[in-house]
């Protein structure tokens, strides 16, 4: 099937081992990782920066594996978790630097579709968080509040 707004049909990305076992060459225990995961959690760090430094700096290739629960899981459980889904925070971040650009470039309908599209998917994500109860019924997206939120 293909993909909604580009039409391509790949599936080409790296993926992990089917093999969920602990590794004889991890250094780390399952508190010392606990540790590192709220040390980076409260120096401002969302869940996918958390994983990809303990990937990249500390040797660590699966959390789940050694605390038997998700990055996102374990911060929700620690109170430590962000007010907003970290995907929906990229798109509007994505969505107020493409209306910058509209600014200073006003022609260029490229970016315009690119806002569309942007909206778009911010109101499908905020349609499944408020059904799953990840935010209020009364939330929405509002482009200025979303400037004065991020800034």
């Amino acid at each position: 099937m293909a993909r909604m707004y580009s039409r391509a049909r790949g599936k080409s990305k790296s993926s992990k081992p089917v093999k969920k076992v602990q590794h004889s060459w991890l250094r780390y225990q399952k508190e010392e990782v606990e540790q590192l995961i709220v040390k980076l959690a409260k120096s401002g760090q969302n869940s996918s920066e958390i994983g990809t430094i303990l990937r990249d700096s500390y040797g660590i290739p699966d959390v789940k594996v050694v605390i038997g629960k998700r990055i996102g899981g374990f911060l929700n459980e620690n109170k430590l978790d962000k007010k907003l889904p970290e995907d929906l925070v990229n798109l509007i971040k994505r969505d107020i630097k493409l209306m910058k650009h509209i600014e200073m470039n006003k022609h260029d309908m490229t970016a315009k579709r690119g806002v569309l599209i942007t909206e778009s998917k911010i109101g499908r994500l905020v349609k499944y968080y408020k059904a799953n109860g990840k935010l209020p019924q009364e939330w929405k997206y509002n482009r200025e509040q979303a400037q004065l939120i991020l800034s």
